[in-house]
């Protein structure tokens, strides 16, 4: 038999959880508010990891530490965020190999830290608008538009397809600014941005704008065609443009520096990256 209070003994028991709640919710709320002005004003998000950190296993964590070059020049702590991150990328996503391409765990490490390498200064890291990874050993046909790719990001499927030998290639050579993992993810971040009204794509937009009015200045479009810096794919359209950027931005960030100052800090800026020298 179940024993009921009285409604007004009820109510009197109650009330101090209910104005708990009440007082949680106007924290929150206020807490965003403050977040979002600190993003604004500061021009990178308040806070970008949480406390918990997700372990890579032994192997996984040899693999960082013997391949992948930016991983070795972080901090111990910001090593440890980036295990995390890493394995986040690596339990969130599908990776499917095409044409008889085994996936190993390998694939799996170097394309997550790539993706989260570009990705490392943000809150939200873990490109939600991809979950499914395709990798064919070499280019493959396209669908799209009936040609051969070495790399695309299919929105709509929510698939990044790359070739595993081009974006093998790509990581290994880190100073000739060709990197198909960086370019891509890349074009996923850019339509998140575009997409979304969270703190990183408020803050990547503002700073993209920045970037296209610097193509406008004379000063700047004669600097680009004297030094002919960036590759000429850079100027197939502004998506490419940055896409490119993010390439010489990682692989030659002293000497993207020296050329186009204002591009790198407006670069830096959107991707919120003070890491490891940048």
């Amino acid at each position: 038999m179940m024993l009921l209070l009285p409604p007004d003994e009820n109510a009197a028991w109650l009330a101090p959880y209910a104005y708990g709640i009440v007082l949680l919710g106007f924290a929150f709320v206020l807490f965003r508010v403050f977040e979002n002005w600190y993003a604004e004003r500061f021009n990178k998000p308040l806070f970008r990891h949480y406390i918990v950190y997700k372990k890579l296993t032994k192997e996984q964590q040899e693999i960082l530490e013997k391949e992948f070059t930016f991983y070795n020049k972080l901090s111990d702590r910001h090593k440890r965020q980036f295990q995390h991150r890493v394995a986040n990328f690596i339990a969130q996503k599908r990776f499917i190999g095409r044409d008889g391409l085994e996936i190993t765990e390998r694939m799996k490490v170097l394309l997550a830290a790539m993706g989260c390498m570009l990705s490392f200064g943000r809150k939200n890291y873990t490109y939600p608008l991809i979950e499914f990874v395709l990798l064919y050993p070499t280019k493959f046909y396209s669908k799209a538009n009936e040609a051969y790719h070495i790399g695309e990001f299919n929105p709509r499927e929510k698939a990044l397809v790359l070739s595993w030998e081009d974006f093998e290639k790509g990581y290994k050579i880190t100073d000739d600014n060709l990197n198909l993992g960086i370019h891509e993810f890349m074009h996923a971040m850019q339509l998140e941005a575009k997409q979304g009204r969270d703190s990183d794509s408020t803050r990547f937009t503002r700073q993209f704008q920045n970037i296209l009015r610097q193509l406008t200045q004379q000063e700047v479009k004669d600097k680009l065609d004297e030094t002919r810096y960036f590759r000429a794919y850079a100027f197939t359209n502004q998506y490419e443009f940055m896409a490119v950027m993010a390439e010489y931005f990682f692989e030659s960030p002293q000497e993207f520096k020296t050329n186009f100052p204002l591009l790198y800090n407006y670069t830096q800026k959107l991707l919120n990256f003070k890491f490891a020298g940048y």
